[in-house]
């Protein structure tokens, strides 16, 4: 199910909306320019393959901005909306748009009938872990996690995420219904 386009934000806003997908292409700078604040605390994350030149799907790409200036990743794990990326430019960061991003990624979610979105972070980093808290976001203990959020851990590990500081998987409960079979995507 593809939500309604909202009407055109009033200038100098960002509107949250769905991407282009001639639009994709841009998104690898914004992940890239994003994630160079890593740099201030010590983390070596450059060498991370954007997910937008991964050469993997997603579910579903939401943005602020024309052009974008900030995207959320979605894709889909387990049966479940997992929120593999959230960047935003860091001229336009503290401003309301990665949790505008992550509103609409779990709207989005509970509208296609997903009981949850999923997404791994740094439990520490107040831009990652507290700041997904804040977004409604608990830590799922690993007794809970699918087979899709071991692999990505494994994963992560193997990429020597983990030496940066603890990597948590986390969970957002949606408005689905229980129960609900729809499984929408873009």
């Amino acid at each position: 199910m593809i939500p309604e386009r909202p009407e055109p934000a009033p200038p100098g806003v960002h509107r949250v909306r769905l991407a282009e997908p001639d639009e994709l292409h841009l998104l690898g700078p914004i992940e890239l320019a994003a994630g160079a604040r890593f740099d201030e605390i010590g983390f070596d994350l450059q060498a991370e393959v954007p997910v937008a030149r991964s050469g993997r799907q997603p579910a579903v790409v939401w943005v602020a901005g024309r052009p974008p200036v900030g995207f959320a990743w979605v894709e889909l794990l387990d049966g479940q909306a997992h929120l593999e990326e959230l960047a935003v430019l860091p001229e336009h960061g503290r401003a309301g748009l990665g949790r505008a991003l992550v509103a609409a990624v779990a709207d989005w979610a509970a509208g296609a009938g997903f009981e949850a979105v999923t997404l791994c972070t740094y439990r520490d980093v107040p831009w990652n872990g507290p700041f997904y808290a804040r977004c409604g976001f608990e830590v799922l203990a690993r007794r809970h996690w699918t087979p899709g959020l071991r692999q990505i851990r494994r994963a992560e590990r193997r990429a020597g995420l983990d030496h940066h500081g603890a990597r948590v998987v986390m969970t957002r409960r949606t408005a689905a219904p229980s129960g609900s079979t729809t499984r929408g995507g873009r």
